[in-house]
């Protein structure tokens, strides 16, 4: 079982090492899960990170038409009005 020295550090145990991939001098974060935090490969987060924001280029692109579509229409009515 690991213990948190008097310097606040710990051991990851050789199992966990394996098991997330971590080598020596890979960096680590620890990641807020609710009440809990997730030890993480930093590659591994950012890895993540991609793939959850990796559509944001197309929903970007799919509001700029819906608000180009909402222009028109409006300037559509307006003319309509006149």
């Amino acid at each position: 079982m690991p213990v948190v020295t008097k310097k606040y550090q710990v051991t990851i145990p050789k199992e966990v090492r394996e098991a997330l991939g971590i080598k020596a001098g890979d960096e680590v974060v620890f990641v807020r899960e609710g009440n809990r935090y997730v030890l993480m490969k930093l590659t591994d987060l950012l890895k993540e990170l991609s793939e959850i924001t990796s559509d944001i280029d197309e929903t970007v692109e799919e509001v700029r038409q819906g608000l180009a579509r909402g222009i028109e229409r409006s300037l559509r009515e307006l003319e309509g009005e006149e």
